[in-house]
């Protein structure tokens, strides 16, 4: 099975459609009859964007125009078949690492095509350094063209490394190391935020910035793909005991989907040109042993246990560094509250596979 398949009329799909546009803190309006254009449609993230503006049009008749591109463009077709199908989105093929060519308007660009798989950390560094630095640098060249109001540009927490405070806001910087194996992804995110100010002090293109931090969610990656939240998932959907590879110590706070994508049109529509925010729950900071537990605890009926497994060493795929918190301040200040807690996140995102 392919739980990647989220549709837009799955059930949990449609409950957070209808709390996200329910938001006022978000200037919708802006959106009429406007167009926007969309990387890495088979995203989490970027399918929860598409599928808000296609309850917009379909609810609140707005007219907004929705351009959705994919490198892959027949997992796009079989993602977003019916939309496709009744005419509610425009799907194109696009290699971001091409350029881009669309002869219409684009008044809105995110651009959401990336990877922070561990597994393509490892097997496809070059892939995720050319989608995030030559990709951004593309899109960048296409909106010279257009009339962009915005360029929301989806990067990570990552790129603060080493944390030198307590709690880090978007003006703190730390350091890693840009010979780890891991580096290709922060260390191009970063060059793409350097990018977007540079396109925008010479040529004013404007973007925004959204770091994010540990999002998961109805249509998250859960097959093979490394990540903490997604093995776990996995292990309840295929209703295995969960096997911890370290002694769990680790602490992460965990964001559901809705929330982040209420945050990523906040940005897009009522962010300040030419500034980055925070995208975090840090409301509910949990330690990975803890959280599986919790997943035991909230899903009795599958009959779960947690088991640890502590190999020798640690892949070099994943971050060494701990957690620090991140300051939501400046967010919070155009309108952002988390909703959804992160017990009622994980029933919504295993529900939301098992409707499947």
């Amino acid at each position: 099975m392919d739980y990647k398949m989220i549709s837009y009329s799955n059930t949990i799909v449609q409950e957070d459609l209808q709390a996200i546009i329910k938001d006022q803190s978000v200037a919708w309006d802006k959106l009429n009859h406007k167009s926007i254009l969309i990387t890495g449609a088979n995203s989490m993230l970027a399918t929860y964007m598409i599928y808000t503006l296609v309850y917009l049009n379909q609810f609140e008749d707005r007219n907004i125009t929705i351009i959705a591109s994919a490198r892959n463009l027949e997992k796009a077709k079989a993602r977003f078949t019916d939309l496709v199908k009744d005419h509610k989105i425009l799907l194109i093929q696009h290699d971001v690492n091409e350029a881009l060519h669309y002869d219409g308007p684009v008044d809105f660009l995110v651009h959401a095509a990336s990877n922070a798989s561990p597994h393509y950390i490892l097997t496809d560094p070059v892939g995720i350094i050319t989608a995030n630095t030559l990709g951004t640098l593309n899109l960048l060249e296409f909106s010279k063209t257009k009339s962009i109001e915005n360029f929301l540009f989806m990067s990570t927490r990552e790129i603060y490394g080493k944390a030198i405070q307590e709690v880090i806001d978007e003006e703190a910087y730390g350091a890693f190391d840009i010979l780890e194996s891991r580096a290709c992804y922060p260390e191009s995110k970063r060059a793409a935020e350097t990018l977007l100010k540079s396109y925008y002090d010479q040529y004013h293109v404007p973007f925004t910035v959204a770091r994010l931090a540990h999002v998961y969610g109805p249509g998250m990656e859960v097959n093979n793909d490394g990540r903490i939240m997604s093995d776990l998932i996995n292990n309840v959907l295929m209703k295995e005991d969960i096997v911890l590879k370290s002694d769990g110590s680790a602490e992460r706070a965990f964001c559901y989907l809705a929330d982040a994508t209420v945050a990523l049109f906040l940005i897009l529509l009522n962010g300040e040109i030419g500034q980055a925010y925070n995208i975090a729950n840090e409301e509910e900071p949990i330690m990975i042993r803890n959280l599986a537990q919790l997943l035991v605890d909230t899903f009795p009926e599958k009959n779960l246990q947690v088991v640890f497994e502590i190999p020798n060493e640690v892949s070099k795929a994943y971050s060494k560094m701990g957690r620090t918190r991140l300051s939501t301040e400046k967010i919070e200040k155009i309108g952002w509250k988390k909703k959804v807690s992160l017990t009622d996140g994980l029933v919504k995102t295993v529900k939301s596979f098992e409707e499947i």
